[in-house]
This record gives structure tokens, C-alpha cells and sequence, in this order.
């Protein structure tokens, strides 16, 4: 009887361990697949992914410190970067903007989320997306500017 039991339990813990598992590699590819839908829309809305397209990534970082070491990571990486002060209600910290011109694809664009969303990590900041003409949502006040979808980590 004491046997059923150690296999009723190995076999439970197997099967957590598993459930574990899949719910962090679920987790990653949450971003990767957001990714891909903005690749979708930008295709859809007649963009094409042979020629390179400005493409704006954001981010949002605690202090001036961790602003610039982001910015001079980022710069060589290839983008040009501009930052300011967070200056809406209730906002702190500053929000980094960062352009690179790229070929849109799915996998060039998830290469570059994952690898801005860690370096945004070592520098206690946050990634919140990629944006570029015809992908994103319309700013607030109804200019043409896009306004950054954000992701969730």
C-alpha cells in the first residue's frame, strides 16, 4: 500500500513539475506572439517587408543613471535614441525612445524584443514595445503620431 502511495505522489509531482513548465514557456512567447500580430497588422495595412522602415521601440526607465548607460547600449546596437523626463500626472522616471531602420519580419522583430527586453532588464527598465507607420495605436490627442502598445512581461 505504502508503494501506490510513493507512485500516486512521484506521479503528482511529475505532473505539477510539467504543469510548471509549460506555463513559463507559455509566458515567454506571449511577447513573441504580440510580435507577430504587429507584423500581421503592418502587412495587412500594406507594408512590406523587403526594404527596411523606420521602426520606434520604447521604453520605460526609472531614472537618469540607467537612462543614458540604456542609451549608449542601445547606440550600439545600431539606434538612435532620444529621452526625456516623464512629465504626465502621476508618471515618474523618463521614457527612452530608440529608432532603428529594419526589415519587418516575425523573426527579426521578436529577435529584437527579446534582446531589447532583457537589455532593458539589466538596466532596470522596462520594454514596452515597437511601433513603425501603419502599426500601433493612434496618439490620444488625435495626431498621426503612434502611441506604443504596450507589453506585459
Amino acid at each position: 500500500m505504502t508503494l501506490v502511495y510513493l507512485f500516486l505522489g512521484g506521479g503528482a509531482f511529475l505532473a505539477l513539475l510539467r504543469v510548471f513548465f509549460v506555463m513559463r514557456r507559455m509566458q515567454r512567447q506571449r511577447g513573441d506572439d504580440w510580435d507577430a500580430q504587429l507584423v500581421r497588422n503592418y502587412r495587412a495595412q500594406g507594408g512590406q517587408g523587403f526594404q527596411p522602415v523606420d521602426i520606434a521601440f520604447f521604453f520605460g526607465v526609472p531614472d537618469a543613471s540607467a537612462c543614458e548607460s540604456l542609451a549608449t547600449a542601445l547606440r550600439a546596437d545600431g539606434c538612435s535614441v532620444d529621452f526625456k523626463a516623464a512629465t504626465s500626472e502621476g508618471a515618474s522616471g523618463y521614457s527612452l525612445h530608440a529608432g532603428k531602420a529594419l526589415r519587418v519580419s516575425v523573426e527579426t522583430m521578436r529577435d529584437h524584443s527579446r534582446r531589447y527586453r532583457q537589455l532593458a532588464r539589466q538596466h532596470g527598465a522596462s520594454y514596452d514595445g515597437w511601433a513603425t507607420a501603419g502599426v500601433g495605436k493612434p496618439a490620444q490627442d488625435g495626431s498621426q503620431r503612434l502611441r506604443p502598445v504596450r507589453l506585459q512581461d
